[in-house]
């Protein structure tokens, strides 16, 4: 029983170097003490004395072929008995909630989640004053928003009007390059951009804007995935018609639309006339928030969003006494500028919603306060280093001038998350990725064989692997696929996360699964040049997937 729960955890690391954590790791074959006396040898003869393969290299080859993908269809069943949990929290840095006594949250996406219709909602209004106000061709009206075209943390080319997908080392991934709403071909895009990395000068700025000759635009929020939408609606329409026009001038005019849609509260009356289509209550906030309070910790909200939407809100899902819960409120906040701007001071506002004069010397409970800025924040409320948790959704806005700057502990509230991890846990995904893995070990051990035969047999091999590449992509997003991972390496989201956020959650009710001691480890993930023993039995012996003896040939 204890072999087969190792088993079971080996072939669950090996699945999850292919889809999680902080980089592809292949399967590789390091030097093994030799095994116990009756065991079946690893490699027990000299480089020198090992006998070739038989001269029948297509036998060969294919024999090795079907070995191992008898033996990878045995793993899954051992596979699927450790599934992940979607309600888990995920941790990139070691913490313990004893040590946590103010919790600090966003708003949006955070306290509040929101139904589909919201983004259709941002997406008509921006259309709409594209037309009305920029003087675009009412033919626009056309194209409707479609939540299964973008994903988070995808990158715009400014200049060249493209939406891509980059990973933690600024290479695009190719096939998920789209102008309009068509993909761009490979060729095309290696051409463009001189292979397909992109230089650090050219990415986007610390906050994901494209800024100071920056020509990328990162787009990390929730808000941002209509924006997206309608970005490539309009390049499609232009290019469809053959009209010819400024991308810089198209992206500009669009991120100026959605933005008034917030700024001039289309969005905001719009949920707040109809609360119960836009937001969704099954997220547990007052039962997260009681817990807490019932242990006795300190809790502060800060929001960009205005106070009387904020106020309508939580007393949906909430209640009315929603502000009781909390030590400190903060209305328009103006993050990120709201943790780097000293100069603006807090305004209390009243009852009906008016700003007062009153200079602020204390932060009261029950009360709302409007802008300010981090620093007076501290002064006023002694609330410094890690004993406080700030949860957002925004990696960048939210979370990275926190830890960064003031040492604050952050929590990333990743919805997608959920969402992934079920895919992930289905037989169809554990199939699909563990052979894809086991077939590049395949790749990578037995292509020391230069011959014709086996040449083109392995050229078999590859095309088999892109096919699956491409079908591991669909299971997530047919245009992008994960938001955490590209092919082989993390995303460059992924990447911002990782160095951002000390914990991750598809929402925050799943610290009611936690006690308020609890302390999170993350996973040690070993090195390229570090030696993980599960990757080298599952390799070389353990499971039987016959790669150690290709590797002597290799000098």
């Amino acid at each position: 029983m204890a072999a087969a729960a190792a088993g079971a955890a080996a072939a669950r690391s090996l699945l999850a170097a292919g889809r999680a954590g902080a980089g592809g790791r292949r399967c590789r074959v390091l030097p093994l003490p030799l095994p116990a006396a009756g065991a079946a040898p690893f490699c027990t003869v000299a480089p020198q004395q090992q006998q070739q393969p038989s001269p029948d290299m297509k036998s060969y080859l294919w024999s090795r072929y079907k070995e191992a993908k008898r033996v990878t269809k045995e793993l899954v069943p051992s596979i699927m008995s450790n599934m992940l949990n979607p309600d888990a929290i995920f941790s990139n840095n070691e913490m313990s909630l004893s040590d946590i006594e103010i919790y600090g949250f966003d708003y949006d996406y955070t306290l509040v989640f929101y139904s589909k219709h919201l983004h259709t909602l941002i997406f008509n209004a921006a259309r709409d004053l594209l037309i009305n106000e920029h003087r675009y061709p009412a033919e626009i009206r056309k194209y409707d928003y479609d939540p299964n075209f973008a994903i988070r943390g995808l990158h715009y080319d400014v200049h060249r009007a493209l939406l891509m997908k980059i990973d933690a080392f600024h290479y695009i991934q190719l096939g998920t390059v789209y102008r309009g709403l068509s993909v761009v071909p490979d060729e095309e895009v290696i051409a463009m951009y001189d292979g397909s990395h992109i230089p650090l000068e050219q990415m986007s700025d610390f906050y994901g804007k494209s800024s100071q000759g920056n020509t990328m635009k990162q787009f990390m929020d929730i808000f941002s995935l209509p924006e997206m939408r309608l970005l490539s609606c309009v390049n499609e329409y232009f290019l469809k018609n053959n009209i010819d026009y400024e991308p810089i001038h198209l992206y500009k005019d669009v991120k100026d639309s959605i933005r008034d849609v917030h700024i001039k509260g289309i969005m905001y009356r719009a949920i707040e006339a109809d609360i119960e289509k836009y937001i969704c209550y099954a997220e547990q906030t007052r039962a997260v928030l009681a817990k807490l309070a019932d242990h006795g910790k300190k809790m502060f909200l800060i929001t960009n969003s205005p106070s009387s939407f904020v106020d309508k809100g939580m007393k949906f899902i909430v209640g009315k006494d929603w502000r009781d819960l909390f030590d400190v409120v903060i209305v328009q906040a103006d993050k990120p500028n709201f943790f780097n701007d000293k100069r603006r001071p807090f305004r209390k506002v009243n009852e009906r919603g008016v700003l007062l004069w009153d200079k602020i010397h204390k932060l009261q409970k029950g009360q709302i306060y409007k802008q300010g800025n981090l620093y007076e924040f501290l002064k006023l409320t002694g609330w410094r280093g890690s004993k406080v948790l700030y949860f957002g959704d925004h990696i960048y806005s939210d979370l990275a001038d926190l830890t960064l700057k003031h040492g604050w502990r952050t929590g990333a509230i990743i919805p997608e998350l959920r969402s992934e991890i079920k895919i992930m846990n289905t037989e169809k995904y554990i199939q699909t990725m563990t052979w894809l893995q086991t077939l590049t070990g395949l790749l990578e051990h037995m292509q020391v064989h230069r011959d014709p035969d086996s040449q083109m047999i392995l050229e078999e091999w590859k095309k088999e692997r892109k096919e699956m590449r491409e079908m591991n992509r669909n299971f997530f997003n047919a245009h992008f696929g994960s938001i955490f991972r590209t092919d082989e390496n993390p995303t460059y989201f992924l990447r911002r996360l990782s160095r951002f956020a000390d914990i991750y959650m598809a929402s925050l009710s799943c610290l009611l699964n936690y006690e308020p001691d609890y302390t999170f480890y993350p996973r040690r993930t070993p090195l390229q040049h570090e030696l993980p023993g599960w990757s080298d039995q599952l390799c070389t012996g353990t499971f039987r997937i016959p790669f150690l003896q290709e590797t002597v040939q290799i000098k």
